[in-house]
Formats: structure tokens, sequence, C-alpha cells
């Protein structure tokens, strides 16, 4: 890298010197061709061959004549420097889909929202490991790029922790809310990734209302399923807009409940634009919790069958996160719900709980079975679960 580095240096220099150059004759060039044509010229007029204007016109001519020719003397370097940004372009443009989506696939309508998982196995690859790693910038980045080498030399059954997922099989039966908990790193984000196929599985496949989600067309897929992550993106536009993102036609009365809901209606009307506030580029003039609640919102104005739910409420105080949480309730009503939480009241309301632990579905049940087991849940009720209780 830096032989490399310096070889573009020493050829930004080599080109800054030889333009400098081109510059000072092209200056020169110009100034001997003005005084030449006025020289001549002159003398000729004195000989009643040619008029003034007939000289000034041909020094006109003359600058024309140059710029045309310095600007031809700097096609080569545009010409070159656009050829690598289209290179840049279409190799990006060039490349394969990881998802693909069959000819023959199926449109998904009327859906109930059951989920299931058939002993699904997953593991990243190197690539997509990689890129995971870029996406995510956590903490786990350090231990996620060694996983990289690891899969270099020794195949799948040495990436990642050896697998990310290995044989998780469970049902979320429609309408029911099923709670995610275990230690970081244990396969939560990467089980709720797979259900709107940003992923596909290694083994195994994942059903909703028992159609294989490799045999249904993507668009359908991701319009019954609304995600509300813990990094919320939004666009460099007006809130109106990124609220409207997932579905264009809508009036403000809907726009304006769904915040309501979200608790984040009457901080939008504080604005000085209102709903017309640009946010900016990926939202950096809010708030993480501001963030969410307007993600939250977007979800409710999707209104989707299937909500996954990966810490929606990690950046808000305890007094939003009660708001958020009645309006998550009445959300989740009649929908498919899969959280990902580290909060005691989120799992409590949970139809079932599964717990998760390097890759695999270890514990299954509700808060008091679980408890009663005295397994991985109970340790983490006494040391995160009880702690966010009594705070």
């Amino acid at each position: 890298f830096g032989d490399r580095a310096g070889r573009v240096r020493d050829i930004s220099i080599e080109r800054s010197v030889i333009g400098t150059r081109f510059s000072v004759l092209m200056g020169l060039v110009g100034a001997l061709g003005t005084a030449l044509v006025y020289w001549i010229g002159g003398y000729l007029v004195l000989k009643d061959v040619f008029t003034i204007g007939t000289i000034v016109a041909f020094n006109a001519y003359l600058v024309q004549l140059y710029n045309s020719i310095q600007s031809l003397s700097n096609t080569p370097v545009s010409f070159a420097t656009s050829l690598v940004s289209f290179e840049r372009v279409f190799e990006v443009l060039d490349l394969p889909l990881e998802i693909q989506e069959k000819s023959n696939a199926v449109e998904l309508a009327n859906v109930r929202g059951a989920v299931t998982f058939e002993h699904v196995t997953f593991w990243y690859s190197g690539e997509t490991l990689l890129s995971e790693v870029k996406r995510r910038g956590q903490a786990d980045g350090a231990a996620l790029s060694g996983a990289v080498n690891e899969a270099g030399s020794n195949g799948k059954t040495s990436q990642a922790r050896e697998l990310a997922l290995e044989d998780v099989s469970f049902q979320i039966n429609a309408g029911e809310l099923a709670a995610l908990v275990g230690p970081s790193g244990a396969g939560k984000t990467t089980i709720t990734y797979l259900i709107p196929r940003l992923y596909d599985p290694g083994e195994g496949r994942i059903l909703i209302d028992g159609i294989d989600l490799r045999d249904v067309r993507l668009e359908s897929l991701a319009a019954q399923i609304g995600m509300v992550t813990q990094e919320t993106h939004l666009f460099h536009d007006t809130i109106r807009m990124n609220l409207m993102y997932p579905q264009r036609e809508m009036d403000q009365a809907e726009i304006e409940a769904a915040c309501k809901a979200a608790n984040i209606h009457q901080f939008i009307m504080e604005l000085p634009d209102g709903y017309d506030t640009v946010v900016g580029e990926r939202g950096f003039r809010l708030s993480g919790g501001e963030k969410q609640r307007i993600a939250i919102a977007r979800v409710i104005l999707k209104n989707p069958r299937i909500l996954v739910l990966d810490e929606a409420t990690s950046h808000l105080d305890s007094q939003s996160e009660a708001l958020i949480q009645d309006a998550l309730k009445t959300v989740m009503a009649g929908r498919t719900s899969l959280v990902i939480a580290h909060r005691l009241s989120t799992i409590l309301a949970a139809d079932q709980i599964l717990v998760v632990d390097r890759g695999q579905i270890v514990e299954r049940g509700k808060h008091a079975e679980l408890l009663a087991q005295g397994g991985l849940y109970t340790k983490l009720y006494l040391t995160q679960f009880k702690e966010s209780e009594s705070s």
C-alpha cells in the first residue's frame, strides 16, 4: 500500500509540473501570437492592405483558437479519469445478486403471519462476513474479522464461531409475540435477517404461512415485513418523506396519527418547519431516540403483517419507552411479532421466549417456565433483566 500510495503521489506531482509547464507554454505562445498579429497587422494597415477592424477580428479568432487547443489538450486527462470512474461504477453494477428470485416466484398475498424455521443452519461466507463487519462497525467487529481469516483456511465449519446458526427450528403462530433473548453474539440478529431474506440459509428452510421464502417474490415479501433496528436509517429528506417511504399515498391525518402513537408528533410540531424539516444525511440532526420513534411511526404507517423489532427502544428514556411500549402493543395486536429485547417489560408479554446461545435455541417457553428450569434464561434474568426491572 505504501508503494502504491508513493507512486500515486509521484504521478500527481509530475502531472502538476507538466500541467504548469504546458500552461506557461500556452500563455507564451498566446502572447507571441497576439504580438505578431498586431505587429504584422499594424504594418499591413499602414500599407492600406488591412483595416484596423480586420486586425482586431484576427486577434479575436486567434484567442478562440488557443482556447480550443488548450481544451483539447486537457481532454485525454479528463477522458482517462472518466474511464476509471466508469470502471468503478460498472464494477458495482456487475456484482451478482446474492439473493436470487425464482422465475416462477409467487406473490405473497393474504398473509396471516405464521413464521416457521425448519432445521435452519447458516454461516457467513468470507465475503459476506467481511461486509457484515463493515456494516455493523460494532465492538464484535474484531471477532468477525478473525472469523474471515479462519473461513479462508478451514472452510465453512470454522467460520464465525463455526456456524452463526445451527439446526434452528421454531414456529411462531399468526398473531403471536415471540421474544429472542441471549448473550451478545448468540445469533439473535442473524435470525431476524433471515426472515426478510437479507440472507438465505445454508441448510433448512424458512416459511411464512407454509410457503418457502425462496418461492415468493422479494417485493411482496418486503411488503409484509416491518423492521425497526438499533441503527435507524433516515434519508436526507424531510420527515414527511421519510415517513411516507414505505407507502407513498397517505394523507396528513394518517401521518399525524402514527406519529402520535409513536410519541413523536409533539416534537415534530416544535421544529421550525414541522413535518417539512430536513433531517440531514442519515438523520444526523436528530437524536437516537427521535430517530427510533420516527422509525416506529414509519412501521405503523406501513401496516405490515410481521414485525421485527431489534432493540427498538434501546435509545429511549424510561418515560418515552413506556409510551412507546403502549404504542407497540396496539401495533402488534393481531400481527406476528419477533422482538429482540434486553428489557424485562418486553419479554413478560411474549407468547413464547426463545433463548439463543452460540447459534442454537437452547431453551423455549414462557417467563415463569424458563425461570423454573434454572438454565441460561435464569442467569440472564438475574444479571440483566432483573436489573432492568429494578431501574
